[in-house]
Parts: C-alpha cells; sequence; structure tokens
C-alpha cells in the first residue's frame, strides 16, 4: 500500500461544556484524543465538534471494546471494515453524523484510509470523503502500546469543581449550570474546614469576588496541605455563561498546541482572536446593565483560517469595563470578555452534519406572569371658588 509512515499517539481531550443564552447548553466530554504526526486529528477536520468513542464516561465494558475494535481484535461496527473515529458528542448516534475510516492490517502494521462523513450504514466517498487525509500507516508495536495502556481498568472520575463567594444565589445557578453540562459543583464558604480527604476529589477551585486575597491564599493553601494541585477561578462578573466558560477553560489541561483557540485580546472595538486551525468562531458580547440583569448579542460568526486575527466589534455591544479571559470552546478551547462588557469565541460543530437541537440543548425557561403595570397620574383638585 502506498499509505505513508506516521506517528500514532494519544492524548487527553475535552469538549468543553457551555451555557448559551437562549437557555441551551452543551454536555462537557472528556475523551482520549488520536494524535497524528504531533497533532490531534480532530484538527485537521476543519470545524467538527465530536469526540473519540475513547470517552471517559462510558461503562468500562464499552470503553475496553471501543479500544479492541481499534486493534482489530472485535469485529466492524460499519460494513465494509468501517469504525467510527470521531462521533457526536451529545447523542452518539450514527445518524447524527459520525467520521469513519477503514482501519486493516497490513504485516506489523496499523493502516487507516478513506475518511469520510458518515450518516446511515454506508459512507459516500466521492461525496462526503475527506479527501487529502490519509491514508496513515502507523508501527504495529507503536500502536499496539498505545492503546493497550488504556485497557488498564483505571476510569477518569467525574470533573468536580468548589465554588466558594459570598452570593449563594449566582453559585447555585452556576452549580445548577455546571451540573447540567456533566461537572461536579460544590459550595462552601470556607474550604478550610473540609477534610484533606474530600478536597482530593476536587479539579478546580471558583471564587467569587467577595473573596479577598487573604481568603483566597488561604483556600490554595489548603488544597496544598491536602497534596493536591487545583486550578484556581476568579471570578470575573456574576454571568453564569461566563463562569462556565472561565471553570471550563481551568479543567482544559491540555497543552496549548493541541487547542484550537488559543488567544483573545479585548481591545476598544475589537478582539484579537489567534487559532492554530481552520474553524468557525463565534464571539457573544454578555454586559451587565445598571439593574444587574443579563444582555447578551453576538456580534461575530464566521470562519477563520490559523493566524491571529482581529474582528472589528460594534462599540454598544461592548461597552463598559473590559478584561479578556479565557474559557471553554465547542471543540477545543474558547475565549470570554468580562466586566460590564464579555465575549465568547466559540468554535460549533460540523456545517450542515447535525441539527442544533443536538449539539445544543436547549431548555425550556420558566414563563412568569406578569402584573400590569399601572401608572395614574394625580389630577390636581379644583379650588372651590
Amino acid at each position: 500500500m502506498s499509505a505513508a509512515y506516521a506517528t500514532f499517539g494519544l492524548a487527553p481531550a475535552m469538549r468543553a461544556g457551555d451555557v448559551l443564552a437562549d437557555g441551551g447548553y452543551r454536555i462537557h466530554r472528556d475523551f482520549v484524543d488520536f494524535v497524528v504526526d504531533g497533532r490531534p486529528l480532530l484538527f485537521r477536520l476543519s470545524d467538527l465538534d465530536a469526540v473519540s468513542p475513547l470517552a471517559s464516561d462510558v461503562p468500562p465494558a464499552i470503553f475496553t471494546a471501543q479500544v479492541r475494535a481499534l486493534l482489530l481484535e472485535a469485529e466492524p461496527p460499519l460494513p465494509d471494515g468501517r469504525f467510527v473515529i470521531y462521533g457526536c458528542p451529545e447523542c452518539e448516534d450514527l445518524a447524527c453524523g459520525a467520521v469513519t475510516a477503514v482501519i486493516e492490517r497490513d504485516g506489523e502494521d496499523y493502516v487507516w484510509r478513506d475518511f469520510a462523513w458518515q450518516t446511515d450504514d454506508h459512507a459516500d466517498l466521492e461525496r462526503n470523503g475527506y479527501h487529502g487525509i490519509g491514508p496513515f500507516r502507523f508501527r504495529g508495536p507503536e500502536y499496539r502500546a498505545a492503546l493497550g495502556a488504556l485497557t488498564d481498568g483505571s476510569a477518569a472520575p467525574r470533573r468536580r469543581v468548589l465554588l466558594i463567594g459570598a452570593r449563594v444565589a449566582v453559585l447555585a445557578r452556576l452549580a445548577a449550570a455546571l451540573r447540567t453540562i456533566g461537572v461536579g459543583a460544590d459550595i462552601t464558604q470556607d474550604a478550610r474546614q473540609v477534610p484533606a480527604e474530600e478536597l482530593r476529589g476536587y479539579d478546580a477551585v471558583a471564587f467569587g469576588r467577595a473573596v479577598d486575597e487573604a481568603d483566597r491564599a488561604a483556600v490554595l493553601r489548603a488544597f496544598g496541605e491536602a497534596g493536591v494541585e487545583v486550578a484556581a477561578v476568579a471570578g470575573l462578573a456574576p454571568i453564569v455563561p461566563l463562569l462556565v466558560a472561565q471553570i471550563e477553560h481551568a479543567l482544559d489541561r491540555s497543552p496549548l498546541r493541541q487547542r484550537r483557540l488559543t488567544g483573545l485580546t479585548a481591545t476598544d472595538g475589537a478582539a484579537e482572536i489567534e487559532v492554530t486551525s481552520p474553524c468557525r468562531v463565534r464571539v457573544t458580547a454578555h454586559r451587565l446593565d445598571r439593574f444587574h440583569r443579563t444582555h447578551s448579542q453576538d456580534v461575530f460568526d464566521g470562519t477563520l483560517e490559523p493566524g491571529r486575527h482581529r474582528v472589528d466589534l460594534d462599540p454598544r455591544a461592548v461597552r463598559g469595563r473590559r478584561t479578556s479571559s479565557p474559557g471553554p470552546p465547542g471543540a477545543s478551547s474558547r475565549r470570554r470578555w468580562a466586566g460590564a462588557g464579555a465575549a465568547e469565541a466559540a468554535a460549533p460543530g460540523p456545517l450542515g452534519s447535525a441539527s442544533d437541537d443536538c449539539h445544543s440543548r436547549r431548555q425550556e425557561p420558566r414563563r412568569r406572569a406578569r402584573r400590569p403595570l399601572l401608572l395614574r397620574r394625580a389630577r390636581p383638585r379644583r379650588r372651590a371658588r
């Protein structure tokens, strides 16, 4: 076969969850991504919001079966010897769309070829094939060693975040949003009273703006004494989608070169955005008015090529205090603004490949009965003659 040799590896990856301005949400997923020639294979598939079959939240038996399938120790799940490489992060249904490829043995080597986007049992390579990607030839010992290391029986624990702050109502809404997207969250007023064994179960700690530097240092010192290093998140504004983005970014421990969106700088009337691969970027501005009500507005939505870009924004949408803060992306990493004006950049799922209902679930908001506000003008009394 004419496939050239490529290096094969695995790396932890994360599909960041998100809380959208319209009430929808996106599920948080931790998975193991395929690294080909030192670069995540997912990034070669432009504008794709997907996860590999090696997700940490699947049952161990199914996870082991996926590994055995990639090692060709089990029958392929699709006709023509095709295997699912990436699937929908929300429903994992083939009808929603998946990236598939033929995996076969050639002596001691493993070959991945004929990548295609597939929505039913048979792939149309002429119409939906990923031309220019692959074939890849992997050396057998390297390939088997990487996948075999995943079957040691150790399951990745669920991500957990400890929330500390004075505004209990905001923390309660934030905890509910995090649990909705699949991230565990607990609320406390003082982590110094939490047992060390309990502290070891957290991956990040988020502080509200009312927590001063001395209290933050004491909490981090308590984590250090428990022998755990956690990511610290300083809340920039009481805006739940923004706080979720900050926490999701803190949970992403992957190297910067393995992220799709790597930088955001807020300037006067513009956003400096840096991406490592072609992807669709959405910038959403969040603003708090004087009554502490949140207003959200999409100010940019388009596809950007690799490199650094300057995106002009409507000054009215981003007026107020600006602070650049990293936050989670769709298929990779995201960035948001904080303060009176806040913005987000995201990489949604494949264009035309899946419905919006699957890639961003929506919760119907509760309807509240509005009371009519009657304003009556007092009439001046007539003077008695």
